[in-house]
């Protein structure tokens, strides 16, 4: 968590780090051991390597619209924390998340798009129907769903071997706030 709240600062001072990445890639052609699992959104504007100035290899990024666990994204989750051997888990939501904006404003949506505003309606409850209250509700409604949809997380958590937590993102400074 110190790597990630660090390297966070480091992004919000504008101060990141400088990597030799053509180094970086070839050092990792053998393989990959991520310290930190983050599941966020799709969303163009929230990239996890900048946001917490993380170098190739660091992070395991999985996105989804509206940070949502579906069972491809909790499988990917149980090969990083398992296989690579990622000690933490972090759910990520960020401020104008649209995901949930579509979410406030119907309990369905067209296409693909409804299981989406579907899964989020909890959160939508919870929050009130404001989207600056139903993002942090949504990452806990998330980090609930993990424990819940997956038992190799659960168990690894249990154990001590994986830490899970949730936080926010604030587009417009930059900072990831805790949950």
């Amino acid at each position: 968590m110190k790597k990630l709240k660090d390297g966070n600062s480091r992004f919000v001072a504008g101060k990141s780090n400088h990597r030799d990445l053509v180094a970086q890639r070839k050092a990792l052609v053998g393989g990959q051991k991520p310290f930190a699992i983050i599941l966020t959104c799709s969303d163009s504007r929230v990239a996890p390597e900048h946001v917490f100035d993380a170098g190739l290899g660091e992070l395991f990024v999985i996105r989804t619209a509206g940070n949502i666990a579906d069972a491809i994204a909790l499988g990917s989750m149980e090969y990083a924390a398992e296989h690579l051997g990622s000690t933490l888990l972090l759910v990520m939501g960020h401020e104008s998340c649209g995901a949930v904006k579509a979410a406030c404003m119907s309990e369905s949506a067209p296409g693909n798009i409804g299981a989406v505003v579907k899964e989020m309606q909890e959160a939508v409850k919870l929050g009130g129907k404001a989207p600056e209250k139903v993002v942090p509700e949504n990452v806990k409604c998330v980090l609930r769903a993990i424990l819940g949809k997956s038992s190799i997380l659960a168990h690894l958590e249990s154990e001590g071997k994986l830490k899970i937590a949730g936080a926010t993102y604030s587009l417009s400074t930059g900072e990831v706030s805790y949950l």
